[in-house]
């Protein structure tokens, strides 16, 4: 980007690789009963299938949250859209794509998660970096958790 191209949304992305192959790294967050054991401190309600409207419900933050699924590809990708405030589409919500890329044989997984339509304003800039923060953290409690079985989350927050 130049100084003269205008900014008109805030995008981050977020990776780390898991030393598990892909269809386990993807099913620990399509299956909510596997994600609610690592990141959806209050639970998740609803697997991520294209189509499906679940809910995420964080203990250590204000309540649950309906997430719709926009795409699901077992093993390679799940893109869903969340609430948010301060973003750019009439809607109001994020769009977040999960991508799985197989590593030395499948034996690891690079995980990329990339969280769209931010305003590029102060507020929408507080909210991208927060839920900056939120996936990086969940990237690191998903490999934890698969690897050596330990919820990282649990106690971090509050």
């Amino acid at each position: 980007m130049n100084e003269s191209t205008a900014l008109t949304e805030l995008t981050f992305t977020v990776s780390g690789h898991v030393s598990r192959p892909c269809s386990e790294v993807y099913e620990a967050v399509a299956d909510p009963e596997q994600l609610s054991r690592y990141f959806t401190t209050g639970g998740a309600r609803g697997r991520l299938e294209a189509g499906a409207e679940v809910s995420w419900d964080f203990h250590d933050f204000p309540g649950a949250f309906p997430v719709t699924v926009v795409e699901a590809v077992p093993p390679q990708r799940i893109v869903i859209r969340w609430e948010g405030e301060a973003t750019t589409g009439e809607t109001g919500t994020t769009t977040t794509t999960f991508e799985f890329e197989p590593v030395d044989g499948d034996t690891r997984t690079l995980v990329t998660i990339t969280e769209s339509a931010w305003k590029p304003t102060p507020e929408g800039a507080r909210n991208a970096f927060g839920n900056c923060q939120g996936w990086t953290g969940m990237l690191a409690a998903l490999k934890v958790w698969l690897e050596h079985g330990i919820n990282l989350r649990e106690g971090f927050y509050k």
